[in-house]
């Protein structure tokens, strides 16, 4: 059998692991990992797949890490692949200064402001979709009320009609399937529903243009007038960021919610203490995605060779940057794998990222999670995980694969 890179590569005596972090686990498994490889060395080299990255997982290093833009650019972004085509996901693969200047452009449509405004469709979507829900007195979380919210509100901050969201919802899952090669058959599935989400956002390019928008307030008015730098956007670039803005946010939302309900669903007086006091929801927003990191790790490529701490790193290398290992370091958080929302450093966690790519959706995460939770909450207060249901998560970027909630 013929000998793979990976496999023959110069570690300078650096740890191998073998763990192949794309597989579906049981619930909590991945990060039991992660915790074992993070302790067992300050760095290691992974060899689960054919080309193999450096595996950075402390949180320190992970910082400095994430601010290199010089040495590790994102024209790779996902440690597990190294042949993404370029600008396939937008903003996300660019480095600055035109990484800065997209962003900047968007930046007002992600802003606290902007998201203040959003907040009471938002609130008037929760409420009555849990209205909804609460008389069937059960939902599958991840295919139900924690999939169909964000997608309505991302189709509403795009200035398009909330009542297409279950059009996007099957979709949406065939394309991360594809993407993180969950299931038989699931590229192929990927690549279609992948073109239809491209035609709908064409359809609505092409409205646009025939009658705009405020580009005040309509995002994809903005992303059609507005210059990116000297030059504005050409049409594939203009779908390509709308489509990659609405798949990172309604994957990581859905997911979040998911082990956030987990969570809420095993500790029934912290359940309590946050709905009597509603005022608590921020805190508790901020410690679970520090403590349930989706993102497991940010991906880079080395652009040139360098002795990087003593790892013999050589251009066109991949490197995996640990956001869910750093999360839970000890070095940086006490007693890290427990629930905290009262520590210092509550705020320190990478689960945005870190550096000029840090999540340009974190204001709204943030305020879609709240919203969710108070409004879940006020009907219904109390549920349990139905029996007899094993809860495994996804691989690659972590999501719970089911979670049947029922209550009386």
């Amino acid at each position: 059998m013929p000998t793979r890179p990976s496999e023959s590569k110069a570690t300078g005596g650096c740890p191998v692991s073998h763990t192949d972090y794309q597989i579906e686990r049981p619930i909590l498994e991945t990060y039991a990992h992660l915790n074992a490889e993070r302790e067992e060395a300050r760095f290691l080299w992974n060899d689960a797949t054919d080309h193999g990255f450096w595996m950075i997982n402390r949180y320190d290093d992970v910082v400095e890490a994430l601010r290199m833009f010089e040495e590790f650019g994102n024209e790779q972004v996902n440690a597990f692949v190294n042949d993404m085509p370029a600008n396939v996901l937008l903003p996300q693969q660019l480095n600055p200064p035109e990484h800065t200047r997209l962003r900047r452009m968007l930046n007002p449509f992600f802003s606290p402001a902007a998201v203040k405004r959003l907040e009471p469709l938002a609130r008037e979507r929760a409420r009555a979709m849990v209205t909804e829900i609460r008389e069937r007195g059960a939902d599958d979380l991840t295919t139900g009320f924690a999939l169909l919210y964000p997608t309505e509100l991302f189709l509403a901050l795009l200035g398009l009609p909330v009542e297409d969201g279950p059009e996007f919802l099957w979709r949406i899952e065939a394309i991360f399937g594809g993407l993180l090669k969950a299931g038989e058959g699931s590229e192929e599935e990927a690549a279609a529903a992948s073109a239809w989400i491209t035609a709908y956002f064409n359809e609505k390019v092409e409205e646009r243009l025939a009658d705009p928008g405020d580009p005040e307030t309509d995002l994809i008015t903005r992303i059609l007038t507005h210059p990116v730098g000297e030059k504005m956007l050409e049409r594939h670039e203009v779908l390509t960021v709308m489509s990659t803005l609405m798949l990172a946010g309604l994957d990581t939302t859905r997911s979040a919610l998911g082990y956030i309900f987990y969570h809420l669903s095993n500790d029934t007086a912290l359940r309590h203490k946050v709905t009597a006091d509603p005022s608590l929801w921020p805190r508790f927003i901020e410690e679970s995605v520090r403590l349930y990191s989706l993102i497991i790790e940010d991906g880079r490529l080395a652009k040139s060779d360098l002795d990087h701490h003593g790892l013999p790193i050589e251009k066109g290398d991949m490197l995996w940057l640990g956001l869910a290992a750093a999360n839970r370091d000890p070095r940086k958080f006490e007693n890290p794998d427990e629930f905290d929302m009262d520590r210092a450093n509550l705020s320190h966690h990478l689960g945005f990222g870190a550096g000029q790519h840090r999540c340009i959706g974190m204001h709204l995460a943030r305020s879609e999670l709240v919203i969710a939770l108070e409004e879940w909450h006020a009907q219904i207060p109390d549920y349990r995980i139905a029996e007899g249901v094993e809860l495994r998560e996804r691989g690659g970027q972590l999501k719970l694969m089911t979670l049947p909630l029922e209550w009386d």
